[in-house]
């Protein structure tokens, strides 16, 4: 995807979720530019401002929007890379300041390698982009909160069974 096309999906997706997209237009644009690199690279849009390993697993968290997002507008008014950005950054009440790296040595997999049985029916799934909860045998191909695909939701409570 080109990376203006990229940039305008990135903004309508953003707005319909609550979401702001950092307000200059050139900055944002060179980030979806990145991102349409690494979707080229890698087969998925890695965060540009981070090293992706080539590995869709292992990257899953820093696949935009990443895992770290939310926490990191909280803190800091806008994420990591600055593309996502607080509503009073989106107004021109801020500026974007940079954002310390919260992602662990070695990926997702270094912090949370086994997920507690819990005896439930059914495994409960946890989208990774906004938190989404759900139980059932597998996760949603979409998730009805954030729209992100299947693959970014994980084993929050329990075992699949098979």
């Amino acid at each position: 995807m080109e990376p203006e096309a990229l940039l305008s999906k990135l903004t309508n997706e953003a707005e319909a979720s609550g979401y702001s997209i950092n307000p200059d237009r050139a900055f944002a644009l060179e980030l979806a530019q990145g991102l349409a690199l690494n979707t080229g690279r890698y087969g998925y849009p890695a965060c540009p401002c981070r090293l992706a390993s080539g590995d869709a697993k292992a990257d899953r968290d820093i696949v935009c929007p990443c895992d770290y997002r939310d926490a990191d507008l909280d803190e800091f008014g806008s994420c990591y890379c600055a593309l996502y950005v607080s509503a009073e950054i989106a107004r021109g009440e801020g500026n974007a300041a940079p954002v310390p790296e919260r992602r662990p040595a070695g990926g997702p997999s270094a912090v949370r390698d086994t997920i507690p049985d819990s005896g439930l029916p059914y495994p409960v799934w946890r989208c990774r982009v906004c938190g989404y909860l759900c139980a059932r045998d597998n996760p949603p191909g979409i998730c009805p909160v954030c729209k992100a695909s299947r693959d970014r939701f994980e084993i929050f409570i329990g075992r699949p069974s098979g």
